[in-house]
This record gives structure tokens, C-alpha cells and sequence, in this order.
């Protein structure tokens, strides 16, 4: 059997087809979001709907919290559009029905986050706050220190002119 010859220059067609494609997806979804007027949202992420515990027929209260029409009612049950989706958890927060929803998100610091009830998403968003809120502590508190230093050396600076 003959030996295939392997070019280092050669072009590898269905992974630029995947490339060129996933940038493509990636533009429509900008452009989509841009018309909902949504500013911020995660770029990766997964978002899946356990049909047997849905009870979309009796509430379709997901559908309603959704801010960018990413869920949608279709042939009896619950659609997703992920192109439309942000990942916000609008959608677990407002669902009856614990782990029916599971979303999957990736922070623009690369920590993935997974939730599919309410508590989950409200220890999520406080442990989020709570890194905010200490970021703004800290940076208080490095300006208060920068004060008293400035403070210190006025004070140095006026005791020592008096002497002299």
C-alpha cells in the first residue's frame, strides 16, 4: 500500500469550513443581540430544557422572563433559539419547576458557572456581588491609605519648617 504524503502546507478544508463558520455564527449572534438592544451577555454558554419535568404547557412563565425571545412555545413545549440566548438565568429564576432548566455559561474570566434552580443562580449572582464589592473596598481603602500618607508627609513638612 502506497505511503500518503503528508504536506505540511496543506490546508485542511473542513477545519477552515468550522472556522469560517463559527465566525459567521458568532456575527449573526452580535448582530441579532444588538437588535434587542441586550448590552451584555456571555458569549459561550449552553442552555438545555428537561422535557419531562417541563410543565410549559401550564405556566410558560420561562417564556415570558426571557428578555431576548431565546424561548419560544412550539409544537407543545418549550423551544430554545442559542443564538438568541445571553445565559442571564431570567429563564431558572422564574421556572416552577426545580432542575428543569440547566444553564451552562463561561465568565470572561474563563470560571464556568452551571445552574438549574433558583438558589443556584441567587449564590451565584451573591458571590458575584460579593467580588465587586470587595474590589470597591479595596480600592477605597488603597486611596484612604494614599491620603493619610500624603497627609503624613504635609505634617512632617510643616514640623520641620517650624524648627528651622
Amino acid at each position: 500500500m502506497p505511503k500518503k504524503q503528508e504536506n505540511p502546507s496543506a490546508v485542511d478544508i473542513y477545519q477552515l469550513l468550522q472556522q469560517t463558520s463559527e465566525k459567521e455564527r458568532k456575527e449573526k449572534r452580535a448582530e441579532l443581540l444588538r437588535s434587542t438592544g441586550v448590552k451584555e451577555y456571555f458569549e459561550e454558554g449552553s442552555i438545555s430544557i428537561n422535557k419531562k419535568t417541563c410543565r410549559g404547557v401550564e405556566c410558560k412563565l420561562c417564556i415570558e422572563a426571557c428578555p431576548t425571545h431565546a424561548l419560544y412555545w412550539r409544537l407543545g413545549e418549550v423551544g430554545i433559539d442559542e443564538d438568541l440566548c445571553v445565559f442571564c438565568a431570567a429563564c431558572v429564576l422564574n421556572c416552577i419547576v426545580d432542575d428543569c432548566i440547566l444553564v451552562r455559561r463561561k465568565r470572561f474570566d474563563g470560571e464556568v458557572e452551571e445552574f438549574s434552580n433558583p438558589r443556584e443562580v441567587l449564590m451565584v449572582l451573591h458571590k458575584i456581588n460579593a467580588k465587586e464589592r470587595r474590589g470597591r473596598v479595596t480600592s477605597r481603602l488603597e486611596w484612604a491609605r494614599e491620603i493619610l500618607t500624603i497627609r503624613k508627609m504635609r505634617r512632617m513638612i510643616i514640623t520641620k519648617k517650624r524648627i528651622l
